[in-house]
């Protein structure tokens, strides 16, 4: 199966997003070199750099959100890669973007299968599928409804 543009922006979101966690390098400057040495193309750099974007402006927010649905693992002791799928695919799933939730958590668990360890896949599905059935509650940047 080929990879769509999404998916290999999402690699490369991911990619940014671990080497920045990891060391002293921006995700932006990840981003930009990641983007060169693979050739993306303009379309998937930048949907990943939307999704970079989305992930620095509100990573408080999404790790509050992580933490709530694992809350026996602590967010900044998670594997690097696991806490960075959880992130992209969560800012995916509140923000109102237009892909589907079951496409997200699908290629969350891709990524994790691709990248993570044995368990990385299972983690990522659950504490996905737990966000998602309390998904109502926690749309992003979405003003208090007034009156009802």
């Amino acid at each position: 199966m080929g990879m769509g543009p999404r998916h290999r922006a999402r690699i490369a979101a991911l990619q940014a997003l671990f080497e920045a966690d990891t060391s002293q390098h921006g995700a932006r400057e990840a981003l930009g070199r990641i983007v060169a040495s693979q050739r993306l193309g303009a379309e998937p750099a930048a949907f990943a750099k939307e999704l970079i974007e989305g992930v620095l402006a509100q990573q408080d927010q999404l790790d509050r959100a992580i933490a709530e649905a694992a809350p026996a693992w602590p967010v900044e002791q998670l594997p690097p890669v696991d806490r960075n799928i959880l992130r992209l695919a969560l800012w995916e799933m509140l923000g109102d973007n237009g892909t589907p939730v079951r496409a997200v958590i699908n290629e969350a668990v891709e990524l994790a299968k691709s990248f993570g360890s044995d368990s990385s896949s299972k983690f990522v599905n659950g504490v996905l599928g737990a966000i998602e059935r309390k998904r109502s509650e926690l749309r992003l940047n979405q003003p208090a409804a007034e009156g009802r």
